[in-house]
């Protein structure tokens, strides 16, 4: 596995690739964007008495914790209009922590709506983890960032000034 793949890519992958290649060479969104404040003010704030924000390298687990004997992996997100792209990302870490030799199951939380997912990393899951590792891996070798498209998330992205300015 590639060790400049991260959790983070993978959510934005699945969002848009133009965003997954920025991140990767380093350009960054406005970190004054209101959405990335209010997504910052939650994961500081939920489940302040679980273990918080344990770092794995390629990856930050929001946090960690024991249940009937399962390590549970928490990754909480301010909407579950990203369920997709927050479901896959957490399949990231719980690949990151099998290929250390690590068990465990993972949650989605998203406090602000008062929901839980659980997320479980089949052998299904697995292969198209590894698939788009290798389809990132393949995007940001590229010189260029893919063409800017016009999809349903744009109008809140933080990156927007990088495709429509």
């Amino acid at each position: 596995m590639d060790d400049t793949i991260t959790g983070t890519l993978v959510w934005y992958y699945y969002i848009c690739p133009r965003e997954t290649w920025l991140m990767a060479h380093q350009i960054f969104p406005d970190q004054d964007d209101e959405n990335m404040a209010i997504g910052r003010a939650i994961g500081e704030n939920a489940y302040k008495r679980e273990k918080k924000e344990i770092d794995l390298g390629l990856a930050k687990l929001d946090l960690i914790r024991h249940e009937n004997g399962v390590l549970v992996v928490g990754e909480i997100k301010k909407t579950s209009r990203f369920l997709d792209s927050a479901t896959h990302q957490l399949l990231f870490y719980l690949l990151q922590m099998k290929d250390m030799g690590i068990t465990a199951r993972g949650e989605l939380l998203i406090p602000e709506e008062k929901k839980r997912f659980k997320v479980e990393l089949d052998p299904e899951k697995e292969a198209e983890i590894r698939k788009v590792i290798e389809d990132i891996e393949d995007l940001v070798e590229e010189p260029l960032p893919p063409p800017a498209q016009k999809i349903k998330y744009c109008r809140q992205c933080a990156y927007s000034e990088f495709c429509w300015s």
